[in-house]
């Protein structure tokens, strides 16, 4: 036996399969689920990657904010947004990248600093998701 996991962002289903190992990014940190395990609901971090574990594959989906909630071995991850890594260019991915960090670097207030690392956690988050699938 092993889990069922759905990813569901509000335009597509991201993902679903009979997978061996899921990791959430929460709002408290990185949760790793397996078969059995307890049921749980959890708030997602609002930039975050999930990993999951098929045989000795690790995938890559950005999730940006939501919920994941684990039952009788079914994962269901409600995202506000969600990416495949292996969909997100490398290089477009590092400009993006740039651009935040000259943003955050720039930004003059509270508000725009607030603003600015939200967006460079956001592209971080997209760029190691891509590296990571590269490296596969």
């Amino acid at each position: 036996m092993a889990l069922n996991i759905s990813v569901i962002a509000p335009d597509k289903i991201v993902y679903q399969n009979v997978v061996d190992e899921v990791i959430i990014p929460s709002k408290t940190g990185l949760l790793g689920i397996l078969e059995s395990h307890a049921p749980l609901l959890t708030a997602l971090d609002t930039a975050g990657i999930l990993r999951i574990r098929n045989g000795n594959d690790w995938l890559p989906i950005v999730v940006l904010g939501g919920f994941a909630e684990v039952e009788e071995d079914k994962v269901t991850v409600l995202a506000t947004a969600a990416e495949l890594g292996k969909q997100i260019d490398v290089s477009e991915a590092k400009l993006e990248m740039e651009e935040a960090l000259k943003k955050f670097n720039k930004a003059e207030n509270v508000k725009e600093k607030n603003e600015a690392a939200q967006s460079l956690k956001r592209t971080k988050v997209r760029l190691e998701a891509a590296l990571n699938q590269e490296n596969k």
